[in-house]
């Protein structure tokens, strides 16, 4: 069974996107770069990408995509297919490949992601 797992913020400012969630929602930092902040409520991560910076961003800034934990990567993929979800690639710069990872998007043109246990720990920095 898929589990929504982590969301992700494309804006301009990490550091204040961070620091906001930080001091409403007591969220914890637990992973961070040039280019991201990563976050964590200890079941869900939140994901702060620099719009202007980070590879994976479009550029575009708001809501950029949601990710689902899944137990077997490839059922997944042939179910999201089977509904009209359309294969849109791998993540930039983070390795693992299609074994772990793939992006999508819905038949309304979301983006979203399903990965592996393995690439939520390693990536989102959750428990999985």
């Amino acid at each position: 069974m898929a589990k929504l797992r982590h969301i992700t913020l494309s804006v301009d400012d990490i550091e204040k996107t961070a620091t906001f969630y930080e001091q409403a929602f007591e969220m914890k930092r637990v992973r961070v770069s040039s280019v991201a902040i990563m976050m964590s409520d200890g079941v869900v991560s939140l994901a702060i990408i620099d719009a202007n910076k980070n590879a994976n961003s479009g550029a575009r800034k708001g809501l950029h995509h949601m990710g689902f934990l899944v137990d077997n990567i490839d059922e997944a993929a042939a179910k999201v297919e089977q509904g009209g979800g359309k294969y849109a690639g791998q993540i930039k710069e983070i390795g693992g490949g299609p074994r772990s990872e793939r992006k999508y998007t819905d038949p309304d043109g979301v983006p979203f992601d399903v990965a592996t246990p393995e690439h939520a720990r390693k990536v989102w920095c959750i428990p999985a």
